[in-house]
């Protein structure tokens, strides 16, 4: 039984001499959109306007500097477009393809949203599913959120949230395909849409506190979610103009069987025990250490000289922060061509800007997991393998070398990884996270890891360049190229480069 995040993630790793053979059931495919018969939706606005800003602006500035404020109708639409929205069709053989706004793993889109309100205009207070297809919310409770349930995520420095947005993931989606491992999948495609959610919030100078630190048990229940299928595994609070009050709600109650079996996405779903596992292994919350790894000195790589990163006054931004949204891709059509020094040091620029970590407050994502890359064809940059110390802004060579084209042998031999300009590396100790943090702390490192990914394909997107990232690797052979020492691994590859235009 898988107790720890280490030992999930040793017992998931591919091996190329020992994989197993794996034939998708295209009849039971899941679904992509969930749905609850019976719940009549409530349309949200679609003639919005969208903020006019730079990427570069949001993400080097500054969360909930701006004064409090209430929060309209047409925001909660604004903010749900910016963070998970459909951006256009393909038609296939199989049916219509819709791509969304936020990476995700084979397209799976394990992810949803729910939002609890209290106070916004033209809507019942209560919780909501948030449904992409139609742009909408389904009821699923009228009212505030029950005490309970504030109490296992809301910090205490808050005021009253405005709004609280839940991100859940539905096990089979990913396990679909990916089986075992999709776990990883799990937590790096919630990684991706909390950084699109912040951006979101950030863009309307909204006031957002993330938590990943809450009781399973009960927030699964007030969302109504099976939990055999689907979990929570992040939640966000919006401060609004009120003073927390610690006011008496009823307990929590069940939701009706029907809103759980929503959780169920095709007819026949196996189940896989180690994901749940993982899962059920990191429900303790353990508190957060005074000293923390600084997880860079953690991984058995070592650099001689460390340079501080000297980005350009401005990015090469051809699309503004909204247009970056809509237009973000996997693209895989890279070109032999490099990577400008201006771009690349704008990478590193966006890279260093902080997050927000399990307790809430700004981290330098330095600490459940560390940044590297493999610089090929990039100006400025000798070839090799180097360290990002975002602590700091400051970048270190590892070793001299060409490794981009053994690195696309280890993703499982796509070659045309080797055309990137450079592959960006988001590593981690497990085996210390889970001294650290317990089992529960492989989520802070896997979606710190996601963050860091989606926020690369937005930057990528807004300079025009091309972006993928990559989950799927043979585990052992990847950290042995990057000589990373046995507690260490790989978490989430990420390549950018140009790409052909036109296509």
């Amino acid at each position: 039984m898988t107790k720890s995040g280490f030992q999930y993630h040793k017992d998931t790793s591919y091996d190329r001499h020992n994989m197993t053979g794996h034939y998708l059931d295209w009849q039971n495919q899941p679904g992509v959109f969930k749905r609850y018969p019976g719940i009549v939706p409530v349309l949200l606005p679609q003639d919005v306007h969208s903020p006019e800003k730079k990427l570069s602006s949001l993400i080097k500035g500054t969360a909930g500097s701006a004064p409090l404020r209430a929060v309209s109708f047409e925001d909660l639409s604004l903010i749900l477009r910016l963070t998970y929205s459909l951006t256009a069709k393909a038609r296939h053989t199989g049916g219509d393809f819709y791509y969304r706004s936020v990476a995700s793993a084979g397209a799976l889109y394990p992810a949803e949203i729910y939002v609890a309100t209290n106070g916004i205009n033209n809507l019942d207070d209560g919780l909501y599913h948030f449904s992409i297809a139609r742009h909408s919310l389904s009821l699923l409770r009228r009212g505030d959120i029950p005490v309970p349930a504030k109490k296992t995520t809301q910090p205490s420095s808050i005021t009253t949230p405005i709004l609280t947005f839940f991100l859940s993931a539905i096990f089979f989606r990913s396990a679909w395909k990916y089986r075992a491992r999709s776990y990883r999948y799990h937590l790096l495609d919630t990684g991706h849409l909390i950084e699109n959610l912040f951006l979101a919030l950030k863009a309307l100078e909204l006031h957002p506190a993330l938590s990943l630190d809450f009781d399973d048990p009960e927030v699964n229940r007030l969302l109504g979610l099976d939990q055999t299928k689907e979990v929570c595994l992040a939640v966000c609070h919006v401060q609004g103009t009120q003073a927390y009050e610690d006011k008496k709600t009823p307990e929590i109650t069940e939701l009706p069987e029907a809103v759980k079996n929503a959780s169920r996405v095709a007819e026949k779903e196996t189940d896989y025990p180690a994901v749940r596992a993982i899962h059920e292994a990191g429900v303790n919350v353990v508190s957060q250490p005074e000293s923390r790894p600084h997880m860079i000195h953690e991984l058995g790589l070592t650099v001689d000289k460390w340079t501080g990163i000297k980005p350009p006054d401005t990015w090469s931004e051809t699309l503004n922060y909204a247009e970056a949204v809509f237009h973000r891709r996997s693209k895989r059509n890279f070109v032999q061509k490099p990577l400008s020094r201006g771009c690349m040091t704008s990478l590193l620029d966006g890279l260093c800007a902080g997050c927000f970590g399990p307790d809430g407050e700004m981290s330098n994502n330095n600490q459940s997991m560390c940044t590297g890359f493999l610089a090929g064809n990039t100006e400025g940059f000798d070839p090799g393998l180097y360290l990002l110390d975002t602590s700091s802004s400051s970048i270190g060579m590892v070793g001299p070398g060409f490794f981009t084209e053994r690195m696309a042998h280890i993703c499982l031999d796509q070659a045309w990884l080797a055309n990137a300009a450079v592959h960006f590396l988001f590593m981690s100790n497990p085996d210390l996270v889970d001294q650290v943090w317990g089992s529960r702390g492989y989520r802070y490192a896997m979606m710190t890891a996601g963050r860091l990914g989606e926020r690369l394909y937005l930057m990528a997107t807004a300079m025009g360049l091309g972006c993928c990232g990559i989950g799927a690797f043979y585990d052992m052979e990847a950290s042995e190229l990057l000589g990373l020492n046995s507690a260490s691994r790989l978490l989430y590859l990420v390549a950018v480069g140009r790409v052909k235009q036109g296509i």
